[in-house]
């Protein structure tokens, strides 16, 4: 399946990264992970493996210092995750005060939010109200798409960021802790995620036959009225 294997790629260029860059690499993937789906689950349990010293010759490393294998180790790596991914929020929260709804119905498709996932967003806030924000944060997927909404509906900055710090704080200290515990055993683990992987590929391909299926729909009953205005 083509869609698995540019996963696989993607899921191999995501560990070498982090292999190369540790914490950095962490943060700075979470971070974008707040706005763009950046396979936070891969981020946090490699970078949990790696603070096990399940690899040789990686090491978690801050501004000069090496963290020991083991508990220390794992505490930077989920905070670095937790704080990168906060400070994403908050600036994702930023572009939709301050952007607005308007803005985001003519250049949202550069972040994936369309009217309709607005729509959704909107909903989801309607319905769960003050636990939107942290619901959404332990939701897969969902959980990139709540900043930029949040700002839109403005949502309350000291509450929202609560929240959202609590949420990702248990996302990436419990990803990051399923990799320290897979230690050694990551190729097996890794092994089995790859079924997620393929889980997510048919869930793409379903997604984009979806889409194309509602344009083509969409232009056919267009189409009778264009010709009409013309004649």
């Amino acid at each position: 399946m083509p869609a698995a294997s540019i996963l696989s790629e993607l899921s191999e260029l995501i560990t070498s990264t982090i292999g190369d860059h540790g914490l950095y690499a962490v943060f700075l993937l979470m971070l974008i992970d707040a706005v763009l789906p950046a396979a936070s689950e891969l981020v946090m349990v490699y970078g949990g493996a790696v603070a096990a010293g399940a690899f040789a010759n990686q090491k978690v490393v801050l501004f000069g210092h090496t963290f020991e294998e083991g508990w220390s180790a794992y505490l930077a790596m989920a905070l670095a995750g937790t704080i990168g991914y906060t400070i994403g929020s908050v600036g994702g929260w930023a572009i939709g005060l301050y952007g607005g709804r308007p803005y985001l119905e003519r250049h949202g498709r550069w972040l994936h939010l369309d009217e309709q996932r607005l729509d959704r967003a909107e909903r989801w806030f309607d319905r769960w109200e003050g636990w939107a924000v942290f619901l959404g944060r332990l939701t897969p997927v969902v959980r990139s798409f709540v900043s930029v909404p949040a700002g839109v509906l403005e949502a309350p900055l000291v509450r929202y960021t609560a929240l959202t710090l609590a949420g990702s704080a248990i996302w990436c200290f419990a990803f990051a802790g399923a990799g320290y515990a897979a230690g050694e055993s990551w190729e097996d683990f890794h092994h089995a995620f790859r079924y997620f992987e393929y889980l997510v590929a048919a869930v793409l391909v379903a997604g984009a036959a979806w889409i194309v299926f509602r344009y083509v729909r969409r232009r056919r009953r267009q189409r009778p009225a264009e010709e009409s205005a013309a004649g």
